[in-house]
């Protein structure tokens, strides 16, 4: 059945909070890598508010666009390359079928370069951000997807990636997860992990989490000799979380996944001006099944109460591990004054700013760790789709104060519900574009 030549999209005008539901055209296949997928569903991301404000490379083009990064679907087109006999590339340029049911990381990824091979997708040097000037959205009824073998995610043949799961139980799973809490896949949710995996990977923690002074820690079959015994409060993990939009609160269930399979000790304090963020996080907390969370302490608090804990909770020494989940200027700055000496600060906002706030003399006199930058969302799909069918108790439901969807809504509603992120007033949305 031939696609039609006209469609719905949310589209962003210059200079800055101008946010339009238009007609455009249909896309075509441009390159035979590529596939035009039918979206399903589309979200909106705190990072499509830098377009939105017109920031960076929006403000510098100055280009009217499509909107949104996250998207769902189904593949209506494919080009040339896609067939039985792609050997030597990306598997999916030989399985992938017209009518599948696809999820898209935010970029583009080759899937054949040095730098996608090691798992560095985000940065792929072919690579693009979708919703940008460089690359039409996913808010919209279809979407070109650019290198489309190495990007996409067959959600119709889960044979075609790596998981924990037996595969008859990621096929039971996939059965079972509505495509609201599947589309978490395309960014959040891959993010908010990454940051976790940043921070409790980093060397930077390890002392503290094999309970063995630095640099011991990193040896396996040592004798200590007349160090000193670490007490065990020296082998509590604490850990900051700046920022409780919906990456954050993607951020906190992973570290608590994670400190609570690996049975470490913790202490985490999210934080966020915004009451309400606050209050979801609170929920979503509450929500989470033991198997989950472990038996740390956990707060969410404003910025000045997060100070005071953290500083109760260490003794003024400050937290190991910083997750800075915002993307600004005074994120970074509470970061800093929140991490210990010898403490790693992971950063996955996305930063405009030329400049950091605080001095090289600032930073060496702390010997802190900055791990900033975006997730390679591809590579931390298979770890994302694993954590998202062990807590459909948060990703699972739309609406319930523990959800981290809080609606699904037409393209009518675009503009308002960009004005009502951008303030703070609304979490997550999913946009159904055939409302």
């Amino acid at each position: 059945m031939p696609l039609p030549e006209i469609q719905k999209a949310i589209r962003w005008h210059p200079p800055s909070y101008d946010i339009r539901v238009e007609d455009v055209p249909v896309p075509s296949i441009q390159h035979p890598d590529d596939a035009i997928i039918k979206v399903k569903l589309g979200a909106l991301c705190g990072s499509d508010l830098h377009v939105y404000r017109g920031h960076g490379g929006a403000m510098i083009n100055n280009k009217i666009h499509t909107c949104g990064h996250e998207f769902i679907g189904e593949v209506v087109a494919l080009g040339e390359s896609f067939g039985a006999k792609a050997e030597g590339r990306p598997a999916l340029y030989s399985s992938l079928k017209i009518g599948d049911k696809v999820v898209s990381p935010f970029t583009v990824n080759c899937g054949e370069c040095h730098v996608c091979r090691l798992g560095y997708t985000g940065r792929c040097p072919d690579g693009s951000l979708f919703g940008t000037p460089a690359l039409e959205g996913g808010q919209a009824q279809f979407v070109r997807v650019p290198k489309a073998g190495g990007t996409l995610f067959n959600l119709s043949n889960p044979s075609t990636w790596s998981s924990a799961m037996p595969e008859s139980l990621k096929e039971q799973a996939l059965s079972k997860i509505a495509d609201s809490s599947l589309l978490m896949l395309a960014d959040i949710l891959p993010t908010g992990l990454f940051a976790a995996l940043q921070a409790i990977n980093h060397p930077k923690v390890a002392a503290v989490i094999t309970g063995k002074p630095w640099p011991l820690c990193f040896s396996q079959n040592v004798t200590t000799g007349n160090e000193v015994s670490l007490l065990e409060s020296d082998k509590v993990l604490t850990v900051a979380i700046i920022g409780l939009g919906p990456v954050g609160i993607c951020a906190t269930v992973s570290i608590l996944d994670i400190l609570a399979t690996r049975n470490i000790p913790f202490r985490i304090v999210a934080i966020d001006p915004n009451e309400a963020r606050r209050e979801k996080v609170k929920a979503v907390y509450d929500a989470i099944g033991p198997d989950g969370k472990g038996t740390g302490e956990f707060a969410a608090l404003s910025i000045d109460e997060a100070k005071i804990k953290v500083n109760e909770w260490t003794n003024g020494v400050g937290a190991t591990a910083v997750l800075e989940v915002v993307g600004n200027v005074s994120a970074l700055e509470l970061s800093f004054e929140l991490v210990r000496t010898f403490g790693v600060i992971v950063s996955v906002g996305v930063h405009g700013e030329s400049l950091l706030p605080m001095t090289t003399r600032q930073i060496y006199g702390k010997n802190i760790s900055f791990d900033f930058g975006r997730c390679p969302s591809r590579a931390m799909f298979p770890l994302a789709f694993d954590i998202l069918v062990k807590r459909q108790d948060v990703f699972g439901k739309v609406g319930d104060p523990a959800s981290l969807i809080d609606r699904i809504v037409d393209f009518s509603q675009a503009p308002e519900s960009y004005r009502a992120f951008d303030k703070g007033e609304i979490g997550k949305v999913i946009f159904d574009p055939w409302k």
